[in-house]
């Protein structure tokens, strides 16, 4: 075959499958046409997110500040002599009433030493009467008698020394407490002090802990303060009752006292105490939890919904709170704060609340 009758043919086949091929483009293009239109038309889909419905309420700002518990009173029991113990009359853990007998100390010499002493003192005080009497008479001379009374008072002075020696052989509580451990027993040797045991009176508890200088001020006489202990769960309150008369010049910070209550004497004296320190009250605070705020160069900022809508509303904040934040200003009564999925909202895109708080 030729090659002009070979193009003739080849051009006669294109001139019959051209029109079908443009058929087919335009079927194809015409079914494509309700999809493309259909997701043009779908709107957006609504974030899901929380709300928090601004409500007026008491706010309080609050500091956690760590104290060391320590006992109402507590005293170390020890020795004045060196003496042999001879009688242990305490246990360990026992309560005692104050002037209790706790430990006696060996003191035969001493009240050897006191009879003597007594014998002398009644042989000075017939002396004295009998020169009293001669006197009277003007058989005796004055100055034979002043001797006979400053002898008798001399041993009257000895024998109240002797007895306040033969008094601190007798070792008694100072106080009405619980007894620790007994470190002594009879036969033992002591010497001045010698820690023989201590005593605390954990009827009531005392929190010691540290305010630093910013909020000094706040922390005043009477406030009543709450605290926690690692070794349970109850919340203890105390009664500030004293404040160190100057800042620690190291840290900054003013030691405060305060006392409360130890039921069923459950708190020990040196455990750690863990303080909730108020320091703002406002009865009528607009509020809006933390994770709600967006900060910013220019300050901070909220979402609200409004009509489903969501809109940007610059706040100013006040008092912190360890979850909650006060709005001074740029928030209203009935508002609803938006407070999850925050990344995925911008003003004027369409939010839905799946709950509010």
């Amino acid at each position: 075959m030729s090659q002009p009758l070979l193009q003739t043919q080849v051009y006669r086949l294109l001139f019959i499958l051209l029109p079908v091929i443009i058929f087919i483009q335009s079927c194809a293009s015409q079914a494509n046409e309700p999809k493309q239109a259909i997701a043009a038309a779908a709107p957006n889909p609504a974030v899901p997110a929380d709300g928090y419905i601004v409500q007026p309420t008491s706010f309080s700002e609050e500091i956690e500040i760590t104290g060391t518990l320590v006992a109402n009173q507590e005293v170390t029991i020890a020795s004045e002599l060196m003496r042999k113990v001879v009688r242990v009359q305490v246990k360990e853990g026992n309560y005692v009433q104050a002037g209790t007998l706790l430990f006696q100390l060996d003191d035969a010499d001493l009240q050897a030493q006191l009879e003597r002493l007594r014998q002398q003192e009644k042989l000075a005080a017939l002396n004295e009467e009998r020169l009293r009497d001669l006197i009277a008479h003007d058989a005796a001379i004055q100055q034979d008698y002043d001797q006979a009374v400053t002898n008798l008072n001399v041993l009257k002075a000895e024998i109240r020394a002797l007895g306040v020696t033969i008094d601190k052989t007798r070792i008694r509580a100072p106080f009405n407490g619980r007894v620790g451990i007994v470190r002594v027993y009879p036969g033992a040797l002591v010497s001045p002090n010698t820690v023989l045991t201590n005593i605390v009176d954990d009827t009531r508890i005392k929190v010691e802990f540290s305010v630093p200088e910013k909020y000094a001020n706040l922390v005043t006489i009477g406030k009543s303060q709450r605290f926690t202990v690692q070794s349970d769960t109850a919340v203890y309150a105390a009664t500030v009752i004293a404040k160190e008369s100057k800042m620690n010049e190291q840290t900054r910070t003013l030691l405060v006292e305060a006392i409360g209550p130890n039921p069923h004497g459950k708190l020990v004296s040196g455990q750690s105490a863990r303080l909730n320190l108020a320091l703002h009250t406002a009865n009528d605070a607009l509020k809006v939890p933390s994770q709600a705020l967006m900060p910013s160069p220019q300050g901070y900022a909220v979402y609200l919904s409004k009509n489903n809508k969501v809109q940007l509303a610059p706040v100013v904040i006040g008092q912190r709170g360890t979850q909650e934040v006060q709005i001074i200003n740029g928030l209203n009564q009935g508002d609803t704060v938006i407070t999850s999925n925050l990344l995925r909202l911008m003003p004027g895109a369409e939010v839905a609340l799946v709950k509010i708080k």
